[in-house]
């Protein structure tokens, strides 16, 4: 099984690597279409802000790329968000894949933004991704924009409301935690992902 990461600059790429390595995947990490277009599994990590994100794929000629693969494909932290139609941070048009609109976490006194930290998480759908997974497990979050609840929502976490944990929609997955940081129940999802 060839699992590609494609190098769209997200500072994650290290962690995520190596969580794959543990979990006997050799992850080759690459901006070339081919390469991305030939693998088993398409992981898209980021790290950071939705604008500079697209500029990336956007100069790496790999939007279309994205767009048009069949094999399944993980989009982490930055990666989920990047999949959907757009994101309010910094007024962006993403990929489009999952017809969802990023939003900006409200911030109140009692609530600071960026969501930093371990929240639980509640799963609302049936799906191979989750296998094993328990409702109120913990995963380990680093985001002030977030995916709303939808038909594409496969586990929530709430933070002043629920938002998308965990999404699908057709081949497109999304984890808006940090699976190579959240310790066994990252390493089981990731490990799900892998055996779709």
């Amino acid at each position: 099984m060839r699992v590609v990461l494609v190098d769209a600059g997200g500072t994650n790429i290290g962690s995520v690597r190596y969580a794959l390595q543990r979990l006997g995947a050799d992850a080759e990490l690459t901006a070339d279409a081919e390469s991305i277009r030939s693998a088993d599994k398409v992981i898209l990590p980021g790290v950071g802000a939705a604008g500079p994100g697209m500029a990336r794929l956007r100069e790496l000629a790999l939007t279309e790329v994205i767009r048009s693969l069949t094999q399944p494909v993980l989009g982490v932290c930055l990666g989920m968000q990047l999949l959907c139609e757009h994101s309010a941070e910094g007024d962006t048009d993403c990929l489009g894949v999952v017809p969802a609109s990023v939003r900006r976490f409200d911030e109140t006194p009692e609530r600071c933004v960026p969501h930093m930290g371990w929240n639980r998480l509640s799963p609302v759908a049936e799906h191979p991704l989750l296998r094993h997974l328990q409702a109120g497990d913990w995963t380990y979050f680093v985001h002030s924009y977030a995916v709303p609840v939808g038909s594409y929502t496969l586990a929530s976490s709430d933070y002043g409301g629920a938002f998308s944990a965990v999404i699908a929609h057709g081949n497109f997955h999304g984890m808006q935690f940090h699976p190579e940081r959240s310790a066994r129940v990252g390493a089981r999802l990731l490990e799900n992902f892998l055996e779709l």
